[in-house]
């Protein structure tokens, strides 16, 4: 072979192997790239491109998991709006299973290896988990947008839960200071426009101020004035009320900030903030102890993917923590759970306002159930971790971009007032009340009844 012949085969060797260094994926990295790869308008223009074939794929996988019906229980609506509360197991069965007592009689094993845990008992993706961030209903970008003239709808992908299976919207408020006035919020929904002429003279001058804090935006990941945002005009940001609105939920959604990779990372429904007072842990890994480590963590990494980088590249606001911290802290833990008329001061059931239905639930709930193991009452919460291993059921795969693995620990959340806060679990999985009895019927191994599964429903539409 003459040297311009080994030449020649060296350059061909070198171009196979800098292909092949190109087409090989890149290794993991925690960090999101800073620098700006293409403009805003070529962002834009693709994901707009895409974002019919997102929505699309997020409903097909809706409608493969539930029955998305508008089936309201007769004559049970929410504390404050009256909105009627959709009822029924939403979950469908997988195919060939014949019901729930079925399903629930095989075991974990024998779930696994046929293939039978029923997909919406499965880890939500987020309506576009690759992408991930904050979504809103599109009754609060509505009504916000009215309101503000912010815009909080993105050009990449849209909520995509039905709105017949999220919260009343607007929530109604109810003050732990101030329980003879009811709802306080006097049906309105509280932005900056309005907090001043409804809570002049309810609240001190702390809360007011931590009011307004809380109300104020505040630049995030994908609302925010850089290129990458996902806003179509540049976005002054979100407020901590624009997913906890009125101190309640309004069921907008996210990626937890702490996990990585990307399809490891769990879809979040937002929490209400009522009863925050009896509370002891926060953030999605609970590793934050006080709701003033929360509020202030949240501007520092989590409204940045837990990204404190990309924080400082898209408007870092750093809160005073002696001062607007604490404002903040303090209004948030005045936010009440609704009125629970047939309850008594320790919690339980004035057997004189229950039916026999409630009373029977109430007895599975902290027997056979097993409910009352992580929420005791008077607040239905243990504020503990509990790992449910729900990867015992399941088989691992990827679903829209969504890893199927282990959840791991994840809080117990207070039972009062639930029927206000679907849908249910961390991820918002459960679109009902009974979905989540089916749910924890099949992980808890309780075998409850048909009729025991209704009685159970029943206590906990009270609480």
């Amino acid at each position: 072979m003459t040297r311009r012949d080994g030449n020649r085969v060296a350059v061909v060797i070198a171009l196979c192997l800098g292909a092949f260094a190109r087409a090989a994926p890149p290794p993991p990295n925690s960090y999101a790239p800073v620098d700006d790869r293409e403009t805003f308008d070529a962002t834009k223009a693709r994901l707009e491109k895409d974002k019919a074939a997102a929505n699309a794929a997020f409903q097909k996988l809706l409608g493969d998991r539930y029955d998305l019906s508008d089936k309201p229980v007769p004559g049970l609506t929410s504390s404050g709006r009256n909105k009627p509360i959709q009822g029924g197991v939403r979950v469908k069965l997988p195919k060939g299973v014949a019901g729930w007592v079925e399903l629930a009689a095989m075991s974990p094993e024998e779930l696994k290896n046929k293939d039978l845990f029923p997909a919406g008992f499965l880890p939500l993706p987020h309506d576009k988990h690759a992408e991930g961030g904050m979504l809103f209903p599109k009754s609060s970008i509505d009504r916000i947008k009215a309101q503000e003239g912010r815009d909080l709808k993105r050009f990449d992908v849209d909520y995509g839960l039905p709105e017949r299976f999220l919260p009343e919207f607007p929530p109604a408020i109810y003050l732990t200071t101030r329980s003879d006035l009811g709802d306080v919020s006097r049906g309105q929904l509280v932005t900056l426009t309005n907090y001043y002429e409804l809570f002049n003279g309810v609240l001190n001058p702390k809360q007011l101020e931590g009011f307004r804090l809380l109300l104020t935006p505040m630049m995030q990941q994908q609302f925010n004035a850089t290129g990458d945002r996902r806003s179509e005009r540049p976005s002054q940001g979100v407020a901590c009320l624009d997913c906890h609105v009125n101190g309640h939920t309004n069921g907008a959604t996210h990626l937890v900030g702490d996990i990585r990779p990307q399809n490891h990372r769990r879809r979040i429904d937002t929490p209400t903030l009522r009863g925050l007072n009896i509370q002891r842990l926060f953030g999605s890994q609970r590793a934050l102890k006080t709701v003033e480590d929360f509020t202030e963590f949240e501007q520092r990494a989590a409204y940045f993917d837990g990204d404190p980088v990309i924080a400082t590249k898209k408007g870092l606001t750093v809160l005073e923590r002696g001062s607007q911290v604490h404002f903040m802290s303090e209004l948030e833990e005045l936010f009440d759970f609704p009125p629970a008329p047939k309850l008594n001061l320790i919690g339980l059931l004035d057997p004189s306002k229950a039916t026999e239905a409630e009373q029977r639930g109430q007895a599975l709930f902290f027997g056979k159930a097993q409910c009352g193991a992580c929420h005791p009452a008077p607040f239905y919460t243990d504020n503990l971790m509990h790992d449910l291993k729900t990867q015992r059921f399941f088989k691992e795969k990827e679903i829209e971009g969504r890893l199927t693995s282990a959840d791991g620990p994840i809080k117990t959340f207070p039972l009062r007032g639930i029927k206000d806060s679907p849908p249910y679990l961390h991820d918002s999985r459960l679109l009902t009340l009974e979905d989540s009895v089916e749910f924890f019927n099949l992980v808890l191994g309780t075998k409850l009844t048909e009729p025991e599964k209704s009685d159970l429903v029943a206590f906990l539409r009270v609480l």
